[in-house]
C-alpha cells in the first residue's frame, strides 16, 4: 500500500508535510518550527475517525516526534507502550540515538512483525542501484539494518541508501499504526 499523506487527519498531515525527508539516521537537530505544533497535539487530534486502539494511536504521536528529531519526546511516549509496535518505535528511536545494541534489544521485543513482509520489498525498491543492496535481497532483517546504519555512521556504507530505507520503514510503520488505531484491517 502506498503512503498517501491525504489519508490522515488534517493536523497529522500538516506535521508530516513539515518534515524534511528522507529520514535521518542519527539524532539530528529537533525541528524547532514544529515544536509548538507538536506540543499542542493530543493523540485524538491526529485522527478524523474514532480511535479503537489507543496504544497504536500513541505510537503515531511518538512517530511524529521522531520524524522531527525530538528523540526524547518520542522515547517518553513509546517506552510506555507495551506492544510490538511500541517496541518497534522504541527500537527505531534507539537506532537513531545511536545506541545500536539497545535498538537490537527492542527489536527482539518486537518479534516477527507482520510489517516485515512488506518492508523487505519496500527496502529493495528504495535501495535499487545503491551500494550494499544485497542485504535487502531476502526478507526484512531489522538487526542487519541496524548494523547497516552503524556501518553508515562510520562511512562504510551509502548513507543516502540507508536514509531512503529508513524513510520507507517509517512510512510503512506509521501507516500500519494509523490504520489499526482506527480499526482498519488489511
Amino acid at each position: 500500500m502506498a503512503f498517501v499523506v491525504q489519508d490522515y487527519g488534517e493536523q497529522c498531515r500538516a506535521v508530516i508535510e513539515a518534515a524534511d525527508t528522507p529520514c535521518l539516521l542519527g539524532p539530528g537537530e529537533p525541528n524547532a518550527q514544529v515544536a509548538d505544533q507538536l506540543n499542542s497535539l493530543q493523540v485524538g487530534d491526529l485522527f478524523e475517525r474514532p480511535i479503537v486502539d489507543p496504544d497504536l494511536a500513541r505510537c503515531c504521536l511518538s512517530a511524529l516526534w521522531l520524524l522531527h528529531n525530538f528523540l526524547d519526546e518520542s522515547h517518553t511516549l513509546c517506552q510506555s507502550i507495551e506492544t510490538s509496535e511500541g517496541s518497534y518505535w522504541h527500537a527505531i528511536m534507539h537506532r537513531r540515538e545511536p545506541d545500536y545494541s539497545n535498538s537490537k534489544y527492542w527489536f527482539r521485543r518486537v518479534g516477527d512483525h507482520p510489517l516485515y513482509k512488506s518492508l523487505g520489498p519496500a527496502a529493495r525498491m528504495a535501495a535499487v542501484g545503491r551500494d550494499k543492496m544485497a542485504i535487502f535481497e531476502h526478507d526484512w532483517d531489522p538487526y542487519a539494518f541496524v548494523d547497516l546504519c552503524e556501518w553508515s555512521s562510520r562511512g562504510n556504507v551509502d548513507e543516502m541508501m540507508c536514509r531512503l530505507v529508513a524513510q520507507e520503514e517509517w512510512k510503512l510503520l506509521f501507516d500500519y499504526c494509523y490504520r489499526k488505531a482506527i480499526g482498519e484491517t488489511d
